[in-house]
């Protein structure tokens, strides 16, 4: 990745950030520090990797994307309206009655969403089925899932990376969201998911470790991973719940935290005024 790619994404990754906080604080509550932690990996997907159509949105043979951690979905909501899938309009009715953005990620409702989600655990087995379904179907393309290290705690977690190192599932790339957090506390004190890296080895995936904010290591592993032949890939993520929101950044009130407008404005100024 040159300079130029790289200083292009950041600047859009920026972009995301001021649409979410925007989003989430216009409602006054929301899930702003689990949506601040996957801007970058959202970011890089659908800005460079991922092949979709936003004027065609149930192309059969796009790339897709489980967001498991379904209540960081506000953060795609703000992709997909930056791509053009609908008006960013929309986005100041997130989770008010009737709108087609709840607050977790529902596909009945919002063009663009590929799986619906939020019942944590749950999405990596539906990414797979949808990674079988589309090589049965002989489509080259591949179907992402990010989900969360709390969510980790699931068994159905497990049962899934189960069964993606037997189907030898190489269209599959997932990533894992570690900013050490989860609802109740730190992750080392609810139930400690590490050693990582060797859990996902011992399962049977090609597994990397990168600094889930750096857009060239994001890239390099995405890269790696697209060209595994025989595996599923699991991309761990090092990142920082909240990133760049300078009211809940490594906050772990930040889960479901409420905030007013202006201080969702005043956040959105201190980003325009970074680098």
């Amino acid at each position: 990745m040159d300079d130029a790619q790289k200083k292009e994404l950041e600047a859009k990754a920026k972009e995301i950030r001021k649409l979410t906080i925007d989003a989430i604080g216009y409602l006054g509550v929301g899930h702003i520090g689990g949506a601040m932690s996957i801007v970058d990996v959202l970011t890089i997907l659908y800005y460079k990797y991922m092949n979709v159509e936003p004027k065609n949105p149930k192309k059969p043979d796009r790339d897709k994307l489980v967001l498991s951690k379904g209540h960081a979905g506000p953060a795609l909501y703000s992709v997909l309206a930056d791509k053009g899938y609908f008006p960013k309009e929309w986005l100041h009715t997130l989770n008010v009655g009737g709108t087609n953005l709840p607050s977790h990620c529902d596909m009945r409702r919002t063009p663009g969403i590929d799986m619906s989600t939020g019942s944590l655990g749950q999405g990596l087995s539906a990414a797979i089925g949808i990674a079988l379904g589309d090589r049965l179907s002989k489509y080259d393309n591949t179907v992402y899932c990010i989900i969360g290290d709390g969510e980790s705690n699931e068994g159905q977690v497990w049962e899934a990376a189960q069964a993606a190192a037997q189907f030898k599932m190489s269209n599959l790339i997932a990533f894992t969201d570690y900013n050490k957090m989860e609802i109740d506390g730190y992750m080392q004190d609810i139930m400690n998911i590490e050693d990582l890296n060797s859990k996902w080895l011992s399962f049977g995936w090609f597994v990397q470790r990168i600094n889930g904010h750096n857009f060239a290591e994001l890239s390099n592993a995405i890269e790696r991973a697209k060209a595994e032949p025989y595996r599923p890939s699991m991309i761990i993520m090092d990142t920082i719940k909240g990133k760049d929101c300078f009211f809940c950044e490594n906050d772990l009130g930040s889960h479901n935290m409420p905030f007013d407008y202006e201080k969702a404005q005043e956040a959105i100024r201190r980003l325009d005024e970074t680098n």
